[in-house]
């Protein structure tokens, strides 16, 4: 332990920290020093300019639910020792008393402030926009015709694997999705092509409850930046979502709870809407999977292993086209109540 703190003692010095103690918590370290309990993590190199300057706008445009980061003496929010960065930031103790439906009601309502505070339009190139929904529709069109070419070869097989029979009985919820994809993908090309602007925000990059911490009041913080980037919102929803839905077959509806929270404070522009809806409902994860089992042969195969890996990914996709459906209900019948309150507006005028 005393090699610990001789190691931390030059990383430590510029901020005028005396450590006594150090504990390792994985990537994190636990100071005991003239200066209370501090938290020192390392920092990846090639992160190290995003983060700052992303902290720093966040605190500028008056976001502070970020664990705050202390400055060295002469005002650096990162030193440079031995090849790699380490920051500093206040140890907090975590204790939230509350359960884990309002931890997440919490932080997509706090992930909803740090991008409506964040968000800015930035000009793009009509044409890009246009390369970018070509390409995605080519490959996705690829990716359908695989499936449908593999299906009919298992359905030409004597005696299918267990693989294949799974994969048959799975197929039509498969394509059910592609179709949804693709029509969300085209109806938010042709509402968007003669754009010229798009919303970003600053995203976390690793959104999860374990980066959603509590100080001794109760207040609410993240941390773990290092991998925040300016991009569209929904580069923190889609992660977040994927493995909270990569479980067991479950009506998911907290995760319409905590998506309706967001969107509460955070309202996605119709275009968003259909880009989001498209992107969570494409069945990615299952593709590949079949993928892999087509491309592997022989030896390489694991007939159990990865029928247990395709029945995962069946039940992920069937807890997502929950979510997908319900957030479908939601936006038609709120489409509605504003065709009736226009209706009515009119009669009225």
């Amino acid at each position: 332990m005393d090699q610990a703190v001789e190691v931390m003692k030059p990383i430590l010095k510029p901020y005028g920290v005396e450590p006594y103690f150090i504990e390792t918590f994985g990537k994190v370290k636990k100071v005991y020093s003239n200066k209370g309990t501090l938290a020192v993590k390392q920092l990846p190199a090639k992160h190290g300019v995003d983060f700052i300057r992303n902290v720093q706008f966040l605190y500028q445009r008056g976001y502070h639910h970020i664990v705050p980061i202390y400055p060295t003496l002469d005002g650096r929010y990162a030193v440079w020792n031995d090849g790699n960065l380490f920051y500093i930031m206040p140890w907090l103790m975590n204790e939230d008393k509350e359960n884990r439906f309002e931890k997440h009601q919490k932080l997509f309502r706090e992930l909803a402030r740090l991008h409506t505070l964040s968000s800015k339009e930035v000009t793009i190139n009509k044409e890009e926009r246009t390369e970018h929904y070509e390409q995605l529709t080519s490959r996705w069109e690829k990716e359908q015709q695989f499936l449908e070419e593999y299906i009919e070869e298992c359905e030409k097989t004597t005696y299918m694997s267990p693989f294949q029979l799974h994969y048959c009985m799975y197929y039509g919820d498969i394509s059910q999705a592609l179709v949804f994809s693709q029509r969300k993908l085209n109806e938010w090309y042709e509402e968007t092509k003669d754009n010229d602007k798009v919303r970003t925000v600053i995203t976390h990059g690793k959104l999860s409850t374990e980066h959603f911490l509590f100080d001794e009041r109760g207040t609410a913080y993240f941390h773990n930046f290092e991998q925040s980037k300016v991009a569209s919102p929904y580069h923190d929803l889609l992660p977040f979502l994927s493995r909270t839905l990569k479980s067991y077959p479950k009506l998911y509806d907290e995760c319409i709870d905590w998506l309706v929270t967001y969107f509460h404070h955070f309202s996605f522009r119709n275009e968003e809407k259909l880009l989001f809806m498209s992107y969570l409902a494409y069945p990615s994860s299952i593709i590949r999977m079949v993928e892999k089992y087509y491309h592997d042969k022989g030896s390489k195969r694991n007939e159990i292993r990865s029928v247990k890996k395709l029945q995962r990914y069946y039940w992920m996709l069937k807890n997502t086209e929950y979510v997908v459906m319900r957030l479908n209900e939601i936006e038609e019948q709120r489409k509605e109540e504003q065709n009736k309150q226009s209706e009515e507006e009119k009669e009225q005028a």
